[in-house]
């Protein structure tokens, strides 16, 4: 009887642990970030965090990107995914910076954002969840889409 239950506690154990690092093997091939409130306010500044947490918008025209022409690649402000190319940037004449396409479609998350009393396509970064702006079908070729980002909710790095 003892020799039983100690196989069916080593049994038990084998299972947790192969059902722990199967839970942590999908959590690093995902790669979420999950953040608190308290813990993306002490990283973020407090227009990143309205932005990026809150699913706030910067003003037309004030952002610091939306006239900007350098080469290179923007990432996400709050985990620092790459999302967007300057090769697939373009003026778009709103003010914000806007781009026909993400580096990789899985970057970018797209919802149903009813808010604003309008049906639009909301933009979140795939990795931690932040709100980055919105997609709209009136783009260039070859997507036809403008994703209309908030300069806030980038970082810039330029090619070398």
């Amino acid at each position: 009887m003892h020799r039983q239950i100690m196989i069916g506690l080593v049994c038990l154990t084998v299972i947790s642990i192969v059902t722990v690092s199967a839970v942590q093997e999908k959590k690093e091939m995902t790669g979420k970030i999950v953040k608190t409130d308290e813990e993306w306010q002490k990283e973020l500044s407090p227009e990143q965090f309205r932005v990026l947490r809150k699913a706030g918008t910067e003003r037309a025209f004030t952002g610091e990107y939306w006239d900007h022409h350098e080469k290179g690649t923007y990432y996400c402000a709050a985990c620092r995914l790459p999302l967007f190319s300057s090769e697939t940037k373009f003026d778009s004449g709103t003010g914000w910076p806007s781009f026909y396409a993400p580096i990789e479609k899985t970057s970018v998350a797209e919802e149903t954002d009813s808010s604003a009393g309008m049906i639009r396509t909301e933009a979140k970064c795939k990795r931690c969840g932040s709100h980055l702006g919105h997609v709209f079908d009136d783009g260039p070729k070859p997507t036809g889409l403008r994703y209309c980002m908030n300069s806030v909710a980038l970082k810039f790095e330029k090619s070398k």
